[in-house]
């Protein structure tokens, strides 16, 4: 293999240099250099056959799509995620924070796909140790290889010479090309890694799963380059303190990013949670103050989850306010309305909002609940235990109508809630399936309503 050439280009003004400055001599910021490579060049006979080689254009109906394969996972919650299962040629992107399951996922997948031929490629782990996890596991499969390696080209080189049906690389943070100059984990050799596993990918239709560390701001390490490359960006989600896992898709060319999985983390690996709204619910206090149930939509899934709000009166002169699982910026929104609209008045409290369970949810028809469970604590009323809330606030304090109501109403009266609380334009056209179904125009109307 030729020798790879870097240079130096300035992220801000483009200035190029075979070294490395601190300060960019063109536009004098800091720490802007970085490396990429730079390919010689080529000769006229190498620039034909790569011509030569390249692939004709073809109309879009002479494209066939019947032999796309999917692989089963054995796990119905991530093949949901997935569109249905690993698409062959394709490249996912697993992440989280540590600790969170992601090696065990993988190990567990190895398990359950034990008739194809898997290559297992670790930059962290000794052989040892990964023995001891897959028989922690119960990992038993003479088809699965092994390979402790950091060095990309020769994990390249490896995957073409055995064609494996399934490739896991755990993670691509400890992979490298030895001609870069700079060290592993850099945007550089991380970037060029996941190239070269992409094509590799790619040209021998051989799907590989990637583990990619998550950094202290949440994201990916190293890469919001990463998720432009691979084909799917999954991340887990969760206290690692607490046993629930979501899974989530951010990107997806092979199926929806509405999706969710939900796993329990147990001593025997990650368990599939059949029935999360069960789950979210146990261990709900009753008759207690500032707790609301709520029914949000996880791409086609409905989930009800508790919503815990507690206002107290502040010791400091600035009033104190925090969420978990929700929008700290929506959270500041709302309880201004609560304050304009509808006359209940935080301005010298502390107002704390918890989604129970490690959920992060973003969808505005929880906003209903969240000003129950607040106006709960703040007049130390409890609302009815077997009713559940939904609908979007708006700035007028109005309650605006949400989508999938229908769905929502059945999953709440599937699990014995008896009383709705919903948006008095959904009200007009739901079937209550026998609970009481009561249309609410303002946030005053709903807390009377719940109160009750």
């Amino acid at each position: 293999m030729a020798k790879i050439k870097s240079v130096y280009i300035c992220s801000e003004c483009g200035y190029e240099s075979p070294k490395w400055y601190g300060k960019c001599p063109s536009c004098g910021e800091w720490n802007t250099m970085t490396e990429e490579i730079k390919e010689s060049v080529k000769s006229a006979t190498a620039v034909k056959k790569r011509v030569s080689a390249y692939v004709k254009p073809v109309g879009v109906d002479e494209i066939s799509t019947e032999d796309e394969q999917r692989f089963d996972t054995g796990f119905k919650e991530l093949n949901r995620v997935l569109g249905g299962g690993i698409v062959k040629g394709s490249l996912v992107l697993l992440g989280g924070d540590p600790g969170i399951g992601k090696s065990t996922i993988l190990m567990q997948i190895c398990k359950n796909l034990s008739a194809l031929n898997i290559l297992y490629v670790s930059g962290e782990e000794s052989r040892r140790q990964l023995k001891l996890r897959a028989d922690r596991l119960g990992v038993k499969s003479p088809n699965l290889l092994i390979m402790t390696e950091t060095d990309v080209e020769i994990v390249a080189e490896e995957i073409k010479s055995l064609k494996p049906d399934l490739v896991m690389i755990d993670s691509i943070q400890t992979m490298m090309i030895k001609e870069l100059s700079s060290s592993a984990g850099s945007i550089t050799q991380v970037r060029e890694c996941t190239n070269l596993i992409m094509h590799t990918a790619k040209d021998y239709d051989i799907p590989v799963m990637v583990v990619g560390h998550v950094n202290k701001e949440g994201s990916i390490a190293g890469p919001k380059v990463l998720e432009h490359i691979v084909d799917t960006v999954l991340y887990f989600e969760g206290d690692k303190q607490m046993s629930c896992r979501i899974l989530r898709a951010v990107k997806n060319r092979f199926g929806s990013t509405n999706e969710i999985g939900v796993f329990e983390m147990t001593d025997k690996g990650l368990a599939e949670v059949e029935n999360p709204s069960q789950m979210m619910l146990s261990g709900r206090p009753k008759g207690v103050s500032g707790t609301c149930v709520t029914c949000s939509l996880e791409g086609t899934r409905p989930i009800l989850t508790e919503i815990q709000g507690l206002a107290t009166q502040s010791g400091y002169g600035n009033a104190r306010r925090m969420s978990t699982g929700f929008d700290y910026n929506r959270l500041s929104m709302l309880l201004a309305v609560l304050e304009k609209r509808a006359g209940y008045y935080f301005n010298n409290m502390d107002a704390y909002v918890n989604i129970v369970g490690g959920l992060r949810i973003d969808e505005p028809a929880v906003d209903l609940a969240i000003c129950m469970a607040l106006i709960s604590s703040l007049k130390d009323t409890p609302v009815t235990e077997n009713a559940v809330a939904f609908g979007e606030v708006g700035l007028a304090g109005e309650i605006r109508s949400v989508s999938q109501a229908q769905q929502r109403v059945s999953e709440a009266v599937r699990l014995g809630f008896t009383k709705i609380i919903l948006p008095y334009h959904n009200a007009k056209n739901i079937d209550g399936l026998g609970a009481e179904i009561v249309g609410v125009r303002n946030i005053r109307q709903a807390f009377e309503a719940l109160s009750e």
